[in-house]
């Protein structure tokens, strides 16, 4: 007891080894109670210590209807953790000297533009990498995410993102960004991203079970089926994201037996299985912090500052140093996150894209790990889900009461035609085929269309067929008995801010 006593007081190995006994003793029943409290239907976790993997695990299903397990194997989309994939590529051509980082995006791409003529001739491989172009979070997306544009084609349309604040002041996420950085591997190796991404990490990791695209997923062995509780009160199978155009910012699939490797690679200093992939410099490169995301103190966990490096966030966390990345896919959400100073490393991947059980998991361990007295993660973050989900749900049902079937005030014919955004382009409106209702066709993208249905007071239920993209309330702009437009919005998950199209 003395003993004991004497640790404590130290601060020593007594904290240490008491949260220990949460990842030996406890883990399991609580990721089962979390899968349950979430909704969650399959998780897999890895946690990589001291050189070992301590945990390598799945838990819950693959798919709810043929009750396949999750395992170590199960593939899912690992979305914008991508973006270290990305960014280690382009530290190491920098290394190589085949570029530097610092290059102008039009000496690869000379008709490359942004919003602004002054912004164009300033922006770099690295500006791009860190998300300080000015943009806000997500701008474009709506356009670009699971659209059939090319990759050329978005890089084209960058140039019509209205930045939101100054070039280099304020961090703003873009996807896009990652896009345009990527494909200046081609200019200068010669390779496509993931040819290069697959012959210079992913085969010397070991990651045999690691696409670099994700077309064709649903016809992979062993794969995740991707599900929402987004807009529902219960799950919905949703279509997997089509990626590959905004393939360096997303694209990847991946196991967490595959990602142990990637940890291993991560906290060897570029090493894996004693052998040297990149030098250790080319990893500083991307942990660097090149934009402040946040100074202020959390209000939930031992964090002050944070900020982004390339393709990876950097955090303190009780007094060490954290790098970590979330991916956010349709139907998925994961994390991949490595303590260096402790030789920690821990990935988490899930199919069900609208919880936050995947942090509480990370948050959790990282506090068994680094001496954080418990508090039981998940039941901090439940209750505010819980009172949003019920809010939305109550709102969304108030919405559905409103619709009758009713006539619009208008003929239907006001309202048909063709509507135009300057960004997304063209979308069709058509009469539907029940009474005040009204259907939606999205030029840009390949299957997403979307109903109207009139309620009352000038205003009409939104449904997206792919309830992933959301639920709304919208109304169309009128000028006397003439219709001139309308705003959509989708889920904030694709993007924040709403598009106006404007009648042709």
């Amino acid at each position: 007891m003395k003993k004991l006593i004497a640790a404590s007081l130290l601060g020593v190995s007594f904290c240490a080894h008491a949260q220990s006994s949460f990842v030996k003793d406890s883990l399991d029943s609580y990721i089962q109670r979390g899968l349950r409290n979430w909704n969650l239907p399959g998780l897999a976790v890895v946690v990589v210590k001291d050189g070992k993997t301590v945990v390598l695990k799945g838990y819950g299903v693959r798919d709810i209807e043929t009750k396949e397990p999750v395992n170590a194997d199960t593939r899912f989309m690992i979305a914008s953790n991508t973006k270290l994939f990305t960014g280690t590529a382009l530290a190491q051509l920098e290394f190589r000297k085949k570029l530097s980082l610092d290059d102008k995006v039009t000496q690869y791409f000379p008709d490359f533009r942004l919003y602004d003529s002054i912004s164009t001739q300033l922006v770099s491989v690295r500006d791009m990498l860190c998300h300080r172009i000015g943009t806000k979070t997500f701008q474009g997306d709506f356009t670009f995410w699971n659209s059939s544009l090319s990759r050329a084609a978005i890089m084209q349309k960058m140039r019509l993102l209205k930045p939101g604040r100054p070039f280099r002041q304020d961090y703003g996420y873009c996807n896009s960004c990652f896009l345009t950085a990527g494909e200046v591997i081609p200019k200068v190796t010669g390779l496509s991203w993931e040819a290069y991404i697959t012959d210079s990490i992913l085969k010397p990791l070991g990651m045999t079970r690691t696409s670099a695209l994700s077309a064709g997923m649903e016809k992979m062995d062993n794969v995740a089926r991707p599900y929402t509780t987004s807009y529902s009160d219960q799950l919905h199978r949703v279509p997997y994201d089509q990626w590959d155009n905004l393939a360096p910012a997303a694209s990847i699939v991946s196991t967490v037996n595959d990602l142990s490797h990637w940890l291993q690679f991560q906290l060897d200093s570029g090493r894996y299985r004693g052998k040297t992939i990149m030098p250790f410099a080319v990893l500083q490169k991307t942990r660097d912090v090149n934009i402040i995301t946040s100074s202020r103190k959390s209000l939930q966990f031992p964090m002050h500052f944070r900020g982004y490096g390339l393709g990876v966030y950097s955090a303190d966390y009780n007094g060490r140093q954290v790098y970590w990345h979330t991916g956010g896919a349709g139907g998925m959400v994961s994390n991949v996150c490595f303590v260096p100073e402790e030789n920690l490393g821990i990935a988490i991947l899930t199919n069900n894209d609208n919880q936050s059980f995947f942090e509480a998991l990370r948050y959790q361990l990282l506090d068994a790990y680094l001496g954080v007295a418990y508090v039981d993660r998940s039941a901090q973050l439940l209750p505010g889900a819980q009172k949003e989900a019920k809010e939305q749900l109550q709102e969304i049902s108030s919405w559905h009461s409103r619709v009758k079937g009713a006539l619009p005030p208008l003929p239907v014919s006001s309202y048909t035609g063709t509507y135009r955004n300057p960004i997304y382009g063209p979308i069709n409106i058509s009469a539907g085929k029940k009474a005040g209702q009204l259907f939606i066709r999205f030029e840009g993208h390949a299957d997403l269309t979307a109903t109207l249905s009139w309620m009352d007071n000038d205003e009409w239920l939104l449904e997206y067929t792919n309830i992933e993209y959301g639920i709304f309330k919208v109304k169309f702009r009128t000028q006397g008995n003439k219709v001139s437009g309308i705003e959509l919005r989708a889920n904030e998950f694709v993007e924040y801010d709403a598009y106006d199209f404007v009648k042709q």
